[in-house]
């Protein structure tokens, strides 16, 4: 994984900050700092990553917008 990708993993899971619990945070800092000292992950760390942003972050439904546009007639 590249390290834009890392970055918006860590970016995204910024927000859930309050919400992880004792061991998510504890990794969670452990991340920030690799990151700043811009080591690359290794493959537990990577994995434990992307495991924490498929539990919290959870994309928008941009189709419940649909309502607010009307679609053009022809």
């Amino acid at each position: 994984m590249s390290f834009r990708d890392q970055q918006k993993y860590l970016d995204a899971l910024k927000k859930y900050e309050k919400k992880f619990e004792r061991k998510e945070l504890e990794d969670y800092k452990t991340f920030v700092k690799m990151q700043k000292d811009e080591e690359d992950f290794d493959s537990l760390s990577l994995e434990r990553l992307e495991e924490l942003y498929g539990k919290y972050y959870q994309p928008v439904d941009k189709n419940k917008y649909d309502s607010f546009f009307k679609k053009k007639q022809e």
